[in-house]
């Protein structure tokens, strides 16, 4: 019995491994971004393709199909392992032949130089004459009878308020005043508009903006822009005297094209889920659209080159979008929403930059207060990149539809003082960026997909 009872072995335990958790080194992955960016971006060497080879890329012109084709060729150089296009009907909509003359009392015809505004309805090719009124704010539009109105030409001298710092805020208040509508101004009986430009900057260069019409505008009144300093000399000489306005425009819709949306992704290697950056592919007629929004383009396409150079294993699909139609429709945008919202993809987060290659400062962010919050925490990791600044709310127009859909959005902040110096002008040009300022923006961007991809 002894013997039995001493030959049995008692079941030994294993010993339990002590499992390890590689904490995951934001500061090292950090400073691995940014020193990849700075010392091998090629993102102002893109921009300078993308502006000087390229030049102005307008909705339904030859110069955005050359863009469209050197986008997917960027995307494939960066590493994009899907790339596709999304068709976008858009307006074909032409500038022509245009010109704005005035005359005081006694004086000669002057030329003023000037632009349309964009999607405008023309002259036909003939002279609009008729005497300037001039208004300088919404009260004194309000209180004009259609009398006063009737057949002149209405000229707004409302500057942007140079008293407000953030340059975003003191152009979105100029740019929603009724005071800027043709609509409000034809229903008093007005001819046509012209206004000062939404500009900061105290020279002669015009800046495009673009028209809406109200679906019930009985007639569509052609509307234009003028320069800061002329703008300031028409009131000084009509406030001591009657001056008339001679203005021509050819410009017309001819129909609609299809352009495209150029979409790049590299897969996640966890889930399906997507993380989208977007920027505006297109730029206005006449300018070669260097901050707007050409940094952003390349920017995002050096996000994708930037993460599948440092070898990073994404757990979401990282997704490019570049948007047809920005500048005089928007048609690109809410294409893309409207397929989103079709395939019911989910979208954790999507990411804008439309704010020009200046320096970084920080993140707006327009989502749920618990997901701002989660974001809050993550601001000292940015500290040492200048990123600071996370308190703004906007989104920007490429984005927003998404917002429609729940999808948490985000713009890249950055030092605005001279974006609207250029912004909409002949002058946004690749020598107005600066490639430092340009590389910084793409590793902020790169560190903010990298925390989302890790935490959300």
């Amino acid at each position: 019995m002894s013997g039995f009872l001493f030959s049995q072995k008692k079941t030994q335990k294993k010993p339990t491994k002590k499992t390890t958790t590689i904490k995951f080194n934001y500061p090292d992955e950090f400073k691995k971004i940014s020193d990849e960016v700075l010392t091998n971006g090629t993102a102002y060497k893109n921009l300078a393709e993308l502006t000087k080879e390229i030049g102005p890329r307008f909705s339904a012109t030859t110069g955005f199909t050359k863009a469209t084709q050197w986008a997917e060729q960027k995307l494939k150089e960066a590493g994009a392992e899907n790339i596709w296009k999304q068709d976008v009907k858009v307006p074909i909509w032409v500038r022509g032949q245009e010109s704005l003359q005035i005359k005081s009392s006694n004086g000669d015809w002057i030329n003023i130089k000037m632009l349309s505004f964009g999607n405008s309805e023309g002259t036909n090719g003939k002279d609009l004459t008729a005497d300037l009124l001039l208004v300088n704010d919404i009260p004194e539009l309000n209180a004009l009878t259609s009398a006063q109105v009737k057949d002149k030409i209405i000229f707004v001298n409302s500057p942007i308020d140079q008293k407000v710092v953030n340059t975003v805020d003191a152009y979105l208040i100029s740019a929603k005043s009724k005071l800027l509508s043709a609509s409000v101004i034809g229903k008093k009986g007005a001819k046509g508009l012209i206004i000062r430009s939404l500009t900061t900057a105290s020279n002669d260069t015009p800046h495009a903006k673009m028209i809406y019409y109200e679906s019930d505008d009985k007639v569509r009144i052609p509307a234009v822009t003028i320069g800061v300093k002329s703008a300031d000399e028409l009131e000084k000489l009509l406030k001591k005297e009657k001056v008339k306005a001679k203005l021509n425009m050819s410009a017309q819709f001819k129909g609609e094209a299809i352009n495209q949306n150029i979409i790049g992704e590299i897969l996640g290697k966890k889930d399906a889920k997507v993380i989208v950056l977007g920027a505006q592919l297109d730029s206005w007629d006449f300018t070669e659209g260097a901050h707007d929004d050409g940094s952003g383009v390349v920017q995002c396409i050096e996000v994708l080159r930037t993460l599948k150079a440092l070898g990073y294993e994404n757990n979401h699909t990282i997704r490019v979008v570049l948007y047809a139609n920005s500048e005089n429709g928007g048609q690109g945008r809410e294409m893309y929403a409207s397929y989103v919202k079709k395939k019911e993809e989910k979208h954790v987060f999507a990411l804008g930059t439309d704010s020009g290659g200046y320096s970084p400062r920080g993140f707006s962010l327009d989502m749920a207060p618990q997901r701002r919050r989660l974001i809050f925490e993550w601001k000292s990791y940015f500290l040492p990149y200048g990123v600071y600044d996370f308190d703004q709310t906007y989104a920007i127009q490429d984005i927003s539809p998404l917002k429609k859909l729940d999808i948490p959005l985000a713009e890249l902040v950055v030092d605005t003082q001279r974006y609207f110096d250029y912004h909409h002008s002949v002058d946004d040009t690749f020598d107005k960026v600066n490639k430092r300022e340009l590389l910084l923006g793409a590793v902020a961007m790169t560190q903010m997909i990298l925390m989302v991809d890790k935490n959300w």
